[in-house]
């Protein structure tokens, strides 16, 4: 049996940046990090949009505005460090509408509570530095930046290797049993771990492998896919800035954008629609035992009953290029339909309560050794390095 202090759980950019905070207080500890992949930031982390997010969306003095505050500077910091190339090109939030306009007001209240730089933009200044975009006007965020999370994490990986860290690739957890001096992980290649301390940072899995430990996770995991195109080679220069809507407080995700990639791409969305399949990211994936377990959870159909509008209206751009074109040409009107080329998805790991929340704070469950994170709120990949801070606290605390 091998022996270690702390077991970490997954392997996206919060289960390494937790292992690297583990070792950066404690460098001689004995540490293994499992990931069923066979490789690292193969979901969430991987398939991001790639924002380094300044956090103006978030209530001020929350717990997410500081930590992705923090995150957006430690990311950046990480990144010139180790030579991983990143932008700080500015977010332009449009408004398109005279109710937007308001609500833009009192984004740019909050951003100010926040202690986030923003400009507001004129319509006609908005023409000038962003001449494919129309709206009545913007807000400007110069702190928001693009970066490949990818990268990050594959630098992650090499920093734990160089610091002794055993980092187990396409090893999947099949058992976890805790007793009052530590935990006991088994493995699908017959191995059996022992460490005094183990996290979870499972993600997609996070409610499986809580449940795996033998805790009571009331919640579940239903994924939502985020549908995106990429725009063609010829309307890569289309925006200077990432274009952001303003957000519908009524609605539960963000809306549809474009995003400028670190590699020089363009990418028009996301929508958000019902999964059917956690970890399946072509359309019409479906997997049937998550459908099970989905429609077995009453929380679901709670949830589904709350934003059954907003869900159709999702699905429907979801089926129809020319919808899903309509609101991308709200604020960049020289699109057309052959624009919208490669497709892709990312899946978000929603949590959602019996009574059908949709839960949008940190959500952790844990036991005398064990601390398992069952909901990191976006913008976790921005918020990785002091979200690991937080669970370290946190684990070492307890």
């Amino acid at each position: 049996m091998m022996e270690y202090q702390y077991c970490v759980v997954g392997g996206g950019i919060v289960g390494l940046a937790t292992a690297l905070e583990i070792l950066s207080r404690d460098p001689q500890a004995r540490i293994v990090l499992i990931e069923k992949e066979d490789g690292f930031a193969r979901h969430q982390t991987g398939h991001n949009s790639g924002v380094i997010h300044a956090g103006i969306y978030y209530q001020p003095g929350s717990l997410k505005a500081q930590l992705c505050r923090e995150g957006a500077i430690a990311t950046k910091q990480f990144c010139t460090e180790n030579g991983i190339p990143f932008e700080s090109c500015g977010k332009l939030i449009v408004a398109t509408s005279p109710m937007e306009m308001e609500r833009m007001a009192a984004l740019e209240g909050r951003a100010q509570r926040n202690d986030i730089v923003v400009e507001p933009i004129s319509a006609g200044r908005l023409s000038e530095i962003e001449p494919n975009v129309r709206g009545l006007g913007a807000l400007l965020v110069p702190a928001t930046g693009i970066v490949d999370y990818r990268r990050i994490c594959l630098a992650m990986s090499e920093r734990l290797k160089g610091l002794g860290a055993s980092l187990r690739l396409g090893t999947r957890v099949t058992g976890i049993a805790e007793d009052g001096t530590g935990v006991t992980v088994r493995t699908d290649g017959g191995d059996t771990l022992r460490a005094e301390r183990l996290v979870a940072c499972a993600g997609l899995q996070s409610d499986r492998i809580a449940r795996l430990a033998g805790l009571d996770a009331t919640h579940q995991v239903v994924p939502f896919r985020g549908e995106y195109y990429t725009l063609p080679a010829s309307k890569a220069g289309v925006v200077r800035h990432l274009i952001y809507p303003v957000p519908d407080p009524e609605l539960p995700f963000l809306g549809i954008h474009l995003t400028r990639m670190i590699d020089g791409r363009v990418t028009v969305g996301p929508n958000a629609v019902l999964g059917f399949s956690r970890e399946g990211y072509g359309k019409g994936s479906v997997q049937l035992s998550d459908v099970a377990s989905m429609l077995a959870f009453p929380g679901f159909w709670k949830m589904a009953r709350t934003n059954l509008r907003s869900g159709l209206d999702e699905f429907r751009n979801s089926i129809s290029r020319a919808r899903y074109l309509e609101q991308c040409r709200k604020y960049c009107p020289g699109l057309t339909l052959e624009d919208l080329g490669t497709p892709g998805a990312g899946i978000r790991a929603q949590a959602i309560l019996k009574d059908g929340t949709m839960v949008q704070d940190f959500l952790f469950l844990n036991s005398p050794r064990m601390l398992h994170v069952c909901n990191a709120p976006s913008p976790a990949a921005t918020s990785a390095m002091p979200i690991a801070r937080m669970i370290v606290d946190k684990l070492t605390a307890h």
